[in-house]
């Protein structure tokens, strides 16, 4: 467990759950990145503006930390281009088919005790958990 952050890990997840508890607070809106992201594109122009900002934070506040943090975000170099690309299509996949995304299911629907969110965090995790052990014990990549 050499890459154990307990303190940096505690902030951010604090960090996330402020941010989704104001944003329900004082929009009501539950922050699901990847229907906030979708929203930016099918949703009426009235309902945009705030979609846009929220990207936009999580891409500037990301670029922050790479830039001003300690050490960044690490660089994973070792897996290919294909790899990358599938690995994309099947979350966005995955996020369709189970109604949104770990953030929405995860983060806000488990805090919401949603039933329909605590089955598909399980799915999530579960298919997580057996993508990486073929991944990395029975194919050998990474």
């Amino acid at each position: 467990m050499e890459n154990f952050t307990p303190v940096s890990a505690l902030i951010g997840g604090a960090l996330i759950g402020l941010s989704a508890t104001l944003l329900l607070l004082f929009n009501g809106r539950i922050a699901g990145v990847s229907g906030i992201l979708s929203g930016i594109f099918v949703q009426p122009a009235g309902d945009r503006l705030w979609r846009l900002m929220f990207v936009i934070g999580m891409v500037v506040s990301g670029s922050l930390y790479q830039f001003f943090g300690p050490g960044g975000f690490e660089n994973y170099t070792d897996v290919s281009l294909p790899v990358l690309v599938v690995g994309a299509f099947l979350v966005g996949f995955g996020t369709r088919m189970g109604g949104g995304c770990t953030s929405g299911h995860g983060v806000c629907g488990i805090g919401r005790i949603s039933p329909r969110s605590i089955t598909a965090t399980f799915v999530f995790m579960g298919a997580g958990l057996v993508t990486v052990y073929v991944m990395r014990h029975v194919l050998g990549a990474g």
